[in-house]
C-alpha cells in the first residue's frame, strides 16, 4: 500500500540557552492542519515525547545470536587446526612450519583481495538497516489537532506496541490560530537528542508549522516528496487498536510506585523458561496482586485497590514492553490499566498533569497488532443505511469529539444505530475511540479512503462466516437471557460434512464477550485470536433474523 507525502522543508528542533523551538513539518497534501503554542509543562512533555520515541524505535522480537564472524573464523582456521592436531610427531612439525607460513601468506592475500567486497557488503547491510529504521520513523507519528487536545500516535517497529500522547490545551500558553485535523509529520531519529535539552528554565515552543500550506508553487525546491510502500500490517494494526479500545475490559488504577516495582522485578531477573507472564489476581475491595511467573514472586500493590465486582485472574504476556513506561514514573500521578483478558491486549495509561500517555500492548510481543486478534469482529455489528452513516459522521465532524449519546441527540437516530455507524468508521480508520475521555474523535488515518476490501480480512474467519450465512449453514438459533443483561445464543453449524455446536454470549451493547465451538480453530486458539467463523456466522444469522 503506497502513501505519498509532501513536506515543505524539514522538521527541526533548535536549542539555545533561553529557548527550545520545535517545528514539525506537516504533510501539505492533506487538509491544512496547524498548531502553534508555548509549552508550560516542560519536563512531563519532554519525558512523554521521549517515551513516544522509545516506542517508535522499539523492536523486542527475538534476535538470534549472530554467528557469522565465528563461522568465517572457523572456516579459515579449520585446515590449520587439523594440521596442528596431526602434527604431533617431531618430523611432521618441521614439514608443517613452511606449510603454515605459506597458508598465512595465502590468507593475507585472500583478505587483501576480498577486502573491497567485505567493505561493500558491510556498507550495504548498514544502508539496509538505516533505511529500515528511517522507513518506520517516516510512518510515525500521526498528529491530530482537536479543539480541546493535541495528540500524537505511533507504532513500534515490531508492530506489537501502540502509543498515544494526548495533550490538553491546558499544557500550552499563547495558543495562536490553529486548524483542526490529522496529518503526518516529517520526523527523524536525530530529533530525540534535541528533545532531551528541554528544560523548565527555557521557554519551549511547539509548532505544527502552517507555513507549507501558504506556499502556492508546488515546484518550490523546499518541497520534499516521499512515496513510501506502507506494509498493510501497519495500517491494519492501527484499525485493530481503534477497535480494541472500545471493548469491555477490567480497569485497574495503579500507583506509580507499583509500576516501578513491576519494572524493578523485571530488571532484577531474566527469565530462561516459561511462562513469562504477569498474573494479576483481582479481588474486589482488596489490593491488586501481580504474580511474576515462572518464579511466582508476588508484588502486592497496597496503594491500589481493585474496584471491580468479580474476583478473577488475568495473565499478561510480553511484559518487558512495560519498560517503555519507566521514564514516565517520576512525572506520572497515576496509571490506569485496561485488561481485556488473559492473552489479550492491554492498555496502560500514564496520567500526567493535563497529559495522558497510552501504551497499547498486543497479547504478546511476537503477536503483533495486525495478527493479535480480529477485534473489529468482536465489536457490535448491524445493518445501517448510508444516509444514517453520513449523518452521524457529519454530526461528529461539527463537534470533532462526542459520545454516542450526544450524537444520538444531534442526529435523532437511535443510540444503537449511532454506535453501529461509529464502529464502521472506526474500522475504516476515520474515527478513533478516546479511551481516556470515553468519547469518539474524528481522526482520518489516511488522506484517501483506505482499501477496505483489502484490509477487511486479516484472516479468513469473517469471509468464511459470510459464506456460511449465504449457504444457510446455521440452524435456527436459541436465545437465552442472562442475569447480567447479556444474551446467550446457541445453534448448530453445518460446515462441509461436519456439524458443530456453537455458543455465543453478547453483552447489552451486542459485543461478543464469550463463546465456544467444537471446531479446530476454537479448540487451538480459544478466544485469543478472536471468534471463529461459526461464531461470527451465528451472530450474522441472528442479525438477519432480527
Amino acid at each position: 500500500m503506497r502513501f505519498q507525502y509532501r513536506y515543505y522543508g524539514e522538521t527541526y528542533v533548535s536549542n539555545s540557552a533561553a529557548s527550545t523551538d520545535m517545528r514539525f513539518v506537516p504533510d501539505t497534501l492533506r487538509a491544512p492542519t496547524h498548531f502553534v503554542a508555548d509549552i508550560n509543562k516542560h519536563i512531563p512533555f519532554r519525558e512523554a515525547i521521549s517515551a513516544l520515541h522509545d516506542v517508535v524505535v522499539a523492536d523486542q522480537r527475538y534476535q538470534p545470536k549472530d554467528k557469522t564472524a565465528y563461522k568465517e573464523w572457523a572456516a579459515q582456521n579449520e585446515e590449520m587446526m587439523l594440521a596442528q592436531f596431526q602434527a604431533r610427531s617431531s618430523d611432521l612439525k618441521e614439514q608443517l612450519q613452511p606449510l603454515q607460513s605459506e597458508m598465512r601468506a595465502l590468507q593475507a592475500r585472500k583478505s587483501k583481495l576480498m577486502k573491497p567486497f567485505y567493505d561493500a557488503q558491510s556498507k550495504y547491510y548498514n544502508y539496509l538497516y538505516q533505511t529500515n529504521r528511517e522507513l518506520w520513523i517516516a510512518l510515525d507519528p500521526v498528529i491530530t489537532v482537536h479543539p480541546d487536545r493535541v495528540f500524537f500516535e505511533c507504532f513500534s517497529r515490531d508492530e506489537s506496541s501502540y502509543a498515544s500522547l494526548s495533550c490538553s490545551h491546558n499544557v500550552f500558553d499563547h495558543i495562536g490560530d490553529f486548524a483542526c485535523g490529522t496529518t503526518n509529520i516529517d520526523y527523524s531519529e536525530s530529533l530525540y537528542g534535541e528533545f532531551q535539552k528541554i528544560r523548565d528554565y527555557k521557554s519551549t515552543r511547539l509548532s505544527i508549522d502552517p507555513g507549507g500550506f501558504q506556499v502556492k508553487t508546488a515546484d518550490d525546491p523546499e518541497f520534499i516528496e516521499e512515496k513510501i510502500d506502507v506494509p498493510e500490517t501497519w495500517v491494519r494494526g492501527f484499525l485493530q487498536v481503534s477497535s480494541a479500545m472500545n471493548m469491555v475490559a477490567r480497569r485497574l488504577d495503579l500507583h506509580p510506585m507499583d509500576v516501578h516495582n513491576f519494572c524493578l522485578q523485571m530488571r532484577r531477573k531474566k527469565e530462561r523458561a516459561g511462562p513469562r507472564s504477569i498474573r494479576f489476581v483481582l479481588t474486589p475491595g482488596e489490593p491488586v496482586r501481580a504474580v511474576f511467573e515462572p518464579w511466582n514472586e508476588e508484588v502486592v500493590c497496597r496503594r491500589s485497590i481493585y474496584r471491580g465486582n468479580v474476583a478473577e485472574e488475568v495473565r499478561v504476556w510480553g511484559r518487558r514492553r512495560l519498560m517503555l513506561l519507566e521514564r514516565l514514573i517520576p512525572v506520572a500521578q497515576s496509571f490506569t490499566v485496561h485488561l481485556m483478558g488473559s492473552g489479550l491486549p492491554s492498555f496502560w495509561i500514564a496520567n500526567m498533569p493535563d497529559m495522558q500517555f497510552t501504551l497499547g500492548l498486543s497479547g504478546w510481543t511476537a503477536n503483533d497488532w495486525s495478527h493479535a486478534g480480529q477485534f473489529d469482529l468482536l465489536a457490535p455489528r448491524g445493518e445501517i443505511d448510508n444516509d444514517s452513516k453520513e449523518k452521524v459522521f457529519a454530526a461528529l465532524g461539527k463537534r470533532w469529539f462526542a459520545t454516542s449519546a450526544q450524537l444520538s441527540l444531534d442526529t435523532g437516530l437511535d443510540r444503537m444505530m449511532v454506535e453501529r455507524a461509529l464502529t464502521l468508521y472506526t474500522q475504516a480508520g476515520r474515527v478513533i475511540y478516546d479511551l481516556v475521555n470515553e468519547v469518539y474523535r474524528l481522526r482520518e488515518l489516511a488522506r484517501d479512503p483506505l482499501p477496505l476490501d483489502t484490509l477487511r480480512f486479516a484472516s479468513p474467519e469473517e469471509e468464511e462466516a459470510q459464506k456460511l450465512v449465504a449457504l444457510h449453514a446455521m440452524s435456527r438459533h436459541a436465545v437465552e437471557a442472562e442475569a447480567d443483561g447479556s444474551i446467550r445464543l446457541s445453534a448448530q453449524a453445518r460446515h462441509g460434512d461436519r456439524q458443530y455446536q456453537v455458543m455465543l454470549r453478547l453483552d447489552a451493547d451486542e459485543r461478543i464477550v464469550d463463546g465456544a465451538c467444537q471446531c479446530n480453530f476454537f479448540t487451538y486458539n480459544r478466544m485469543h485470536k478472536g471468534p471463529c467463523a461459526h461464531m461470527l456466522a451465528l451472530r450474522m444469522s441472528r442479525q438477519q433474523a432480527a
